[in-house]
């Protein structure tokens, strides 16, 4: 199971922030993996990184040791974690992020997301999941793409960046 969860908060320490995220998805059995929001374009973009991630595992192709990472890296359309995390990480301070939980059986329940947001002190706020024009240029899509296919075809661009992966592995 996938759920993907956009939220606001303060964050003042990154390194205390990912341990909290590893010890709680230890204790809850959960794969998370937390990203910048101002680079998401929409939840396909995140299950489809997910969906890679899984397969890579699955076929012995993955580039990382954990599905986090992978998912890391699929989802920034990169072939190296020192291009991806500062790509899609966290930044300090006010942040809008996207928490991407899996799990391989069972739910992923709303008590279970609700803990892990108070934890770690955000608000939920799916909103920020939504990405836009600013989103793709920042991603690092030019213009000469963006003119190549119409508005409501954005999100392809996207999901092409995360299947590249694949190829430049």
């Amino acid at each position: 199971m996938i759920k993907i969860v956009g939220a606001k908060g303060n964050i003042q320490n990154i390194d205390g922030l990912l341990e909290q995220i590893q010890s709680f998805s230890q204790k809850n059995n959960v794969c998370i993996q937390v990203f910048n929001a101002n680079m998401i374009f929409g939840k396909n973009h995140l299950i489809s990184a997910v969906e890679h991630a899984q397969r890579s595992m699955k076929n012995k192709t993955n580039t990382t040791n954990s599905l986090g990472m992978e998912i890391l890296l699929y989802a920034s359309g990169e072939r190296q974690l020192k291009l991806a995390i500062p790509k899609m990480g966290v930044k300090t301070g006010r942040a809008k992020i996207v928490l991407t939980l899996v799990k391989e059986k069972g739910e992923i329940s709303d008590k279970i997301v609700n803990e892990m947001l108070n934890l770690f002190s955000l608000a939920r706020d799916d909103s920020v999941i939504d990405g836009d024009k600013e989103t793709l240029k920042i991603f690092g899509i030019n213009k000469t793409e963006l003119k190549t296919v119409s508005k409501n075809k954005y999100g392809d661009l996207i999901l092409e960046k995360v299947a590249m992966v694949d190829i430049i592995k």
